[in-house]
């Protein structure tokens, strides 16, 4: 720790040894942080329901950074409870059902979390945790204070801090709070919609800066009331990409990294694959369909559907470094975006260690969305739309010849835009700005 440095508190639900998706964002600024003259203080809960265990991420907390951990108590095990759910079992986000269609007990379940538990489950946590907060900061004062949502009751923290302090604020959002893609199946009355819409808005009007990860999000803060938005997109860090003798697949290899919802699954596409093995007595032959992470079961029905299961290899978790390693040895990584009316505005966190991963990807989403933009950028990959089956077969098609000619390369220019780094030096001089008013 350099004493000179300026001090910033960051509120999260996510910090290892909680793994998933969630964690990398703020994990990955508070390793670069202290290079641009930031000392983080990273407050986070002592027992939460975390969607995986993932040790290897503790080496990329830097030595000496407080971490203070408070306990949060949520509802998860009376909801747990109604579902017949075992204590140990984890809940999934964006309403994905590995084993079953869903049921009453999991429609009401759901209703009931979207009606009483507003923003989320973590509610409980916020009047606990700005009682401790403003105690603690006032014999240990920060120059500036992070929320980063979903869950968005850390933002609800921040508001409350600012709302007592006057603290600088950057509200950070990885993802959309009433225009994420599953809100619709929240089943909200009209009063628990009003709610999330104001609470929302008082988010938005009070943080000095707003931060979203994609141009389409940033916009609609904007007409939700943001009084400043600025666009940090997620990244890699290039140091998780150091590995010796990583060997491509010998099959030709499509690898999907991470869960796939009933949104994100696409049954044309799973069809155009079945078509080009029916077509292509070499390619049925040599493919081999990888599956990293949870799968709905819509993906299941899907495959079985088109008799492709004798060529899936399906991997429940794995940890991040081992992750990055099956996407650096595949042949072809998918990318499929959900397919919502906020379709063009996704950047999944995957997608910048899809780009370090230096493998061509295939994504399936709209053809003039964010993701689209950025793969035409670095020279990554190709993208067909939702439905273009034609598309999709002649793209795979394109890529399987060049595996047989054992050329199958992407260029990947200019993604050193997205490193990890020189992401964090923005979010600094976002603090450094904020902190001098």
């Amino acid at each position: 720790m350099n004493a000179a440095n300026k001090t910033v508190l960051i509120i999260t639900y996510y910090w290892p040894p909680s793994g998933g998706a969630g964690v990398q964002r703020w994990l990955k600024t508070v390793k670069y942080l202290r290079e641009y003259g930031w000392e983080p203080i990273v407050y986070t809960p002592e027992n939460p329901e975390a969607p995986a265990l993932d040790n290897s991420l503790l080496k990329d907390i830097p030595e000496g950074v407080k971490v203070i951990k408070q306990p949060i108590w949520e509802p998860y095990s009376f909801y747990k409870k109604f579902l017949g759910l075992k204590k140990e079992e984890k809940i999934n986000a964006g309403f994905l059902t590995e084993k079953k269609k869903p049921g009453l007990a999991e429609k009401i379940a759901v209703w009931i979390r979207g009606n009483f538990f507003i923003p989320d489950a973590r509610k409980y946590w916020v009047k606990p945790s700005v009682d401790f907060l403003s105690n603690y900061l006032r014999s240990h004062p920060v120059n500036a204070i992070v929320s980063t949502g979903p869950p968005h009751s850390m933002h609800l923290i921040a508001l409350g801090l600012k709302q007592k302090t006057g603290i600088a604020w950057l509200a950070d959002f990885r993802d959309p709070w009433t225009n994420i893609d599953f809100y619709d199946k929240l089943m909200l009355s009209k009063s628990a919609d009003r709610k999330h819409h104001k609470l929302e808005k008082s988010v938005l009007e009070n943080a000095d800066v707003v931060t979203s990860i994609g141009k389409q999000m940033a916009e609609e803060f904007r007409m939700l009331g943001a009084k400043r938005v600025e666009v940090i997109p997620n990244g890699f860090d290039e140091s998780d990409f150091v590995f010796d003798n990583v060997q491509l697949d010998k099959d030709f290899s499509i690898s999907h990294i991470g869960s796939i919802n009933k949104d994100r699954n696409n049954d044309i596409f799973w069809l155009a694959v079945k078509e080009l093995c029916d077509e292509m007595p070499a390619f049925k032959e040599k493919l081999k369909i990888k599956l990293v992470g949870k799968t709905d079961h819509a993906v299941m029905e899907s495959l079985e559907k088109h008799d492709l299961q004798p060529h899936l290899e399906k991997i429940e978790y794995l940890p991040h470094d081992e992750v990055l390693q099956k996407s650096m040895s595949t042949q072809v990584l998918l990318l499929l975006l959900n397919n919502t009316p906020n379709a063009k505005g996704i950047m999944t966190g995957k997608f910048y260690e899809y780009l370090a991963a230096k493998r061509p990807i295939l994504c399936i989403g709209p053809e003039d969305g964010e993701a689209a933009k950025t793969l035409e950028e670095t020279a990554s990959g190709k993208v067909a739309g939702f439905e273009d089956k034609g598309k999709m077969k002649l793209i795979l098609q394109a890529y399987f010849e060049k595996y047989q000619q054992n050329n199958l390369t992407v260029e990947n220019a200019a993604i050193e835009n997205y490193s990890r780094k020189k992401l964090t030096g923005k979010f600094a001089e976002l603090l450094d700005e904020i902190s001098k008013k």
